[in-house]
């Protein structure tokens, strides 16, 4: 009998936990500090530390949404129910965990007693997971042939250094302790990042905020329309006393600045024996972004971003075991260093920085399809990816009621739009939205627009937008 120890039960540890059970002669034991099956699905008052004066693990905040439909988020074994809509609640999210949990059993192998792992000793073969029982004080020592590392990747806020920013006298906040808009009633906020979480956030304090500005460094403003006190501006480059000044030169007087910027991997449970790394938020060393090179028998699943997490982590998780059961051979460990190697070159000679090595987008297709092939699982439905491409054409194109659209599968795997009841030729949708959005951003953006297409945008002046 082989025994998977599994740290973390939140999505990817319920996952690795349910195809433990399926795969034979395997036994899963299962950790979770928070007491509570979920992960970062499950909301929490606490900012910063808990009541335990452990740190805050989810990322939750009331009125969070979903940002891609259920249809495509689901496990590929467990549907979300019919009727519970396409862009849902974070609590309908969590309803489906439990409800995954109970449908595969998964309870009794679960420790939800607030057990926090100590530390995870070398292996292959004998890996010693100590545990701490927070509740009796209990420490124990459990021995496992392999180990799923499902802690999560949203816990451990990224803030960047910007100069100046001991001596502001505002609110300063991560939008992993951001709960609800009502600290920031009738203040000027900035949201530095614009990717789906800062969008998101940004919309909801327009509501109660006097002003919020908008802080990134896309070369141009995102095309979307906004509410009419959310202003588009440059990437923070220092802080005052009262306020901020902007990549351009701009200034302004703000109440206070949210920082939606990411996270950093963080597993402060494996001691050094293990040899993993994280540097510049690049995690080694992982065969195929999940498998120690060093100790094959050690998975760290769902470290890829910008991916549908569900029917992902569910991949990883069923390759991993295939790899146990010896139906999956991996290359030698030279062999996948090699790998790994190419795969970092080529990734720079592409020009990106290697904090973003994880970062997969519409490269996880290929990946799963890959992971699929090697294990033989079933190919991935190709619904996904182009579902993925109209959501967030939508999502950056018209964020705001870009989630009231619904979404559902025909036959052969179509996909049917909808919106207020009636159905939309898609390819025509889009294909407007594109070309409205697109005009209206050159026309309220020229300078920019101009000066990328190789013209003079001549000398701009530093001005103050409070």
């Amino acid at each position: 009998m082989v025994v998977v120890g599994i740290i973390g039960a939140g999505a990817s540890g319920l996952c690795a936990t349910h195809h433990a059970l399926s795969t034979p002669d395997v036994t899963p034991v299962v950790w979770e500090c928070a007491g509570q099956l979920g992960g970062t699905w499950r909301l929490s008052e606490w900012a910063g530390t808990d009541d335990r004066g452990l740190p805050v693990h989810s990322s939750m905040y009331h009125s969070l949404r979903t940002d891609l439909p259920t249809v495509m988020m689901a496990f590929p074994d467990f549907p979300f129910p019919d009727d519970c809509g396409s862009f849902v609640h974070h609590t309908t999210v969590l309803k489906y965990l439990e409800d995954y949990a109970d449908h595969y059993n998964l309870l009794p192998h679960i420790k939800v007693v607030c057990v926090e792992p100590v530390n995870s000793g070398e292996g292959p073969g004998n890996w010693q997971v100590t545990t701490k029982n927070l509740e009796s004080g209990i420490i124990t020592t459990t021995s496992c042939d392999a180990i799923i590392v499902c802690n999560g990747h949203f816990t451990k806020p990224n803030i960047p250094t910007i100069p100046g920013i001991e001596e502001y006298h505002g609110q300063v906040l991560h939008s992993h302790d951001y709960r609800h808009p009502a600290p920031f009633t009738a203040n000027t906020v900035v949201i530095l990042g614009a990717a789906a979480s800062g969008l998101d956030i940004a919309l909801e304090l327009s509501s109660v905020a006097s002003q919020v500005l908008l802080s990134h460094n896309y070369p141009l403003q995102l095309p979307t329309t906004l509410p009419s006190n959310i202003r588009q501006v440059t990437g923070v480059t220092a802080a005052t006393k009262n306020g901020f000044t902007f990549a351009d030169g701009t200034q302004t007087q703000a109440d206070a600045i949210v920082f939606c910027t990411g996270y950093k991997y963080s597993f402060p449970f494996l001691s050094s024996k293990c040899e993993v790394t994280v540097e510049d938020n690049h995690v080694r060393p992982l065969y195929k972004h999940l498998i120690s090179t060093k100790f094959p028998t050690m998975a760290l699943v769902g470290i890829p971003s910008r991916i549908v997490v569900f029917p992902f982590i569910d991949y990883q998780v069923r390759y991993f075991f295939k790899t146990l059961t010896g139906k999956v051979k991996l290359p030698t460990y030279e062999q996948m260093t090699a790998i790994n190697a190419k795969e970092e070159d080529e990734h720079k000679a592409k020009g990106m920085k290697e904090k973003h090595y994880h970062i997969m987008g519409t490269t996880q297709f290929q990946y799963l399809e890959e992971l699929a092939r090697e294990a033989g699982l079933e190919k991935p439905p190709p619904f996904r990816q182009k579902l993925m491409t109209i959501v967030l054409i939508r999502l950056f194109c018209s964020f705001p009621i870009f989630k009231t659209y619904t979404y559902k599968l025909g036959q052969n795997g179509t996909i049917i739009e909808s919106r207020n009841g009636t159905v939309i030729n898609t390819t025509t949708d889009l294909a407007l939205l594109m070309i409205r959005r697109m005009l209206a951003l050159v026309w309220n953006d020229f300078s920019r627009t101009d000066l990328l297409c190789g013209h003079s945008a001549g000398q701009g002046q530093s001005t103050r937008l409070s």
